[in-house]
């Protein structure tokens, strides 16, 4: 049966899995819906209409699925939905989505989300990330699979993170960050390419030396953003073995609103 302290509050029409534990003092409302292997800490309100997957850790004093921080949002029904197998350490905020940008805000999975983070409203967080302590982000970001965000950084509303980038501690992030990139500062410079997370990635050598070339393309030979995309969309045809990370930087580029960090 699911476990459930005697001093929580779960809304009768909340659907739980049997497996789930929810701890002392929580308090979870009619629409939240939570799949097999979750556990739920101390003091965590859980409300709106939020759908968590499968065997997360969601720690104490999370507030999770509380309408967002726009004054614009009226009651309507929005959402939550954050995926499978993800760490959400103490004292975390995740908001519900708002009409007009899609109304959903998603966290995939394995994620280790860190105390004190911040998940805006129509956020979009996609697997395998680590957002350290007070990392903020604001409505409409997008970070993608294996992102890194150190601690006490702030990423500015509708900022798009690429795969495997890295941000460093205390950052400012107001443009878009490429893939691969290493980044950091106020105002945010980048510092190279992530290699100590593409090694630990398992990229071979060919790939990363193709990682090494976009960056030089980008940021080393005094190009145009223009310039620089095409010579990077060229690299596809030079190795089958780098053409997917070609087709990511490529595709990140082609989409980016805010301008590149540089």
């Amino acid at each position: 049966m699911t476990q459930i302290h005697a001093t929580a509050l779960v809304d009768p029409a909340a659907e739980l899995d049997s497996s789930v534990t929810v701890g002392p003092y929580t308090v979870i409302g009619p629409h939240v819906k939570v799949g097999a292997g979750t556990t739920i800490g101390a003091h965590c309100v859980i409300e709106g209409r939020t759908t968590i997957g499968a065997h997360n850790r969601i720690f104490q004093f999370n507030s999770i699925g509380a309408v967002p921080q726009d004054k614009k949002y009226a009651g309507e029904p929005t959402e939550l939905r954050i995926g499978d197998h993800n760490t959400i350490r103490e004292f975390c905020t995740f908001n519900l989505g708002v009409p007009g940008a899609g109304g959903v805000t998603t966290v995939g999975h394995h994620n280790w989300i860190m105390a004190y983070t911040h998940i805006a409203h129509d956020c979009h967080v996609a697997n395998h990330t680590t957002l350290a302590n007070n990392t903020t982000l604001a409505g409409h970001v997008h970070l993608a699979d294996w992102v890194t965000v150190g601690g006490l950084t702030g990423i500015h509303q509708f900022v798009s993170v690429g795969a495997h980038a890295m941000i460093g501690f205390a950052s400012a992030v107001s443009q878009d960050v490429p893939p691969f990139m290493l980044v950091d500062g106020n105002p945010l410079a980048v510092r190279g390419l992530n290699l100590v997370g593409l090694k630990r990635r398992d990229f071979s050598a060919t790939r990363i030396a193709a990682v090494k070339q976009m960056h030089k393309l980008l940021y080393r030979q005094g190009l145009t953003l223009e310039a620089a995309r095409a010579a990077i969309d060229a690299l596809a045809a030079e190795s089958n073995e780098c053409a997917g990370d070609v087709e990511v930087m490529s595709r990140f580029l082609a989409s980016a609103t805010r301008g590149i960090a540089r």
